[in-house]
């Protein structure tokens, strides 16, 4: 099969074409024919050899993928070959071919096409075990999302909205600010002209916001915790601006706050599969309804990639950006 691989460590240029040997499932898995894949900011940090693949799990970049069901391992029920599904990935996405853990397969929603599809699973994992598992946000409650045009927020907007939370978000530029309100935003904020703490605040009548979802880490973690209400939930899921940050644990006590830092990719199969299932059975009705939409940038072949890593590291995107195989 042809698949996309970083010959070392390195810039976008360093992503090559390459052949490798089929994969073939094993007891448990699905080999899924792949149609498109999308690129995550874990894709780019792989490729400059700061986020390895959890062991056992391909070498190939790539967290997610649509296409069709090949061949079916030992003792895997409910899937049948030629079934259209898109899958959460712990690698191997930039391939013709991937094997995936049944339980992380899901069916391509109604309404969306296979190729679309691929836009879905690593948001819609991110967004519903994050913000509605771990942080249990509310129908009466506010979520403040940072990077909102991005996939993981232009995501979380929808659902949280579609599910009766009132949704603050941060982007960078007029464009971003205006399609985050298109996507159901009450308040979008300017993070490069305004402060988001003072601006939150004042949108919550100064009591702060229940939920944060946050991908900036270091950074923003104590103007994170200040933007909290009274048992306000931050939760951390990435760290674009350092590892290390100053908390105060005052504050902290003081709201009743609570800080969560999760990761995706190295979770257990068996949580995983949980995931994708909550995802199945409460997002996919949203998105077959028209309510929740993958958000898609542009759309580009597999063997460009590297041009995609690069549009991605120049973050003027809105939403996914896809690879066809």
């Amino acid at each position: 099969m042809r698949a996309v691989v970083a010959a070392e460590p390195g810039g976008p240029e360093v992503l090559q074409v390459t052949e490798l040997p089929d994969p073939e499932p094993g007891p448990g898995e699905v080999l899924v024919d792949v149609a498109a894949t999308a690129v995550n900011r874990a894709d780019l940090l792989q490729r400059m050899g700061f986020y390895p693949p959890p062991p056992g799990a391909s070498d190939v970049i790539g967290l997610e993928c649509s296409g069709t069901v090949a061949a079916l391992g030992e003792g895997v029920t409910g899937w049948s070959v030629g079934d259209e599904v898109c899958a959460l990935l712990a690698g191997g996405g930039y391939a013709e071919r991937v094997v995936v853990p049944a339980g992380q397969l899901m069916p391509v929603p109604p309404g969306v096409g296979l190729v679309e599809a691929a836009a879905l699973p690593e948001v819609a994992c991110t967004v519903w075990s994050n913000v509605f598992m771990v942080a249990g946000l509310q129908p009466s409650e506010t979520l403040l999302v940072h990077g909102g045009a991005g996939g993981i927020g232009t995501m979380a907007i929808q659902l949280a909205t579609a599910l009766g939370a009132r949704v603050l978000t941060t982007a960078g530029s007029a464009d971003k600010l205006e399609r985050c309100r298109e996507l159901g935003a009450a308040v979008a904020i300017n993070y490069r002209e305004e402060d988001f703490v003072a601006v939150a605040k004042e949108a919550t009548d100064g009591a702060g916001v229940d939920v944060v979802l946050d991908n900036m880490g270091a950074a923003y973690l104590s103007r994170n915790v200040d933007v909290l209400a009274k048992g306000g939930r931050l939760v951390v899921i990435g760290m674009q601006g350092g590892t290390k940050g100053e908390l105060d644990l005052g504050v902290l006590l003081g709201k009743r706050g609570a800080v969560i830092a999760t990761t995706l990719r190295a979770r257990p199969v068996e949580e995983k599969a949980a995931i994708c299932a909550a995802v199945a059975e409460h997002v996919w009705p949203l998105v077959a309804d028209g309510v929740v939409r993958p958000i898609v940038h542009t759309t580009l072949p597999l063997a460009d990639a590297a041009d995609a890593h690069r549009l991605m590291e120049d973050s003027g995107h809105i939403g996914k950006i896809v690879l066809t195989v």
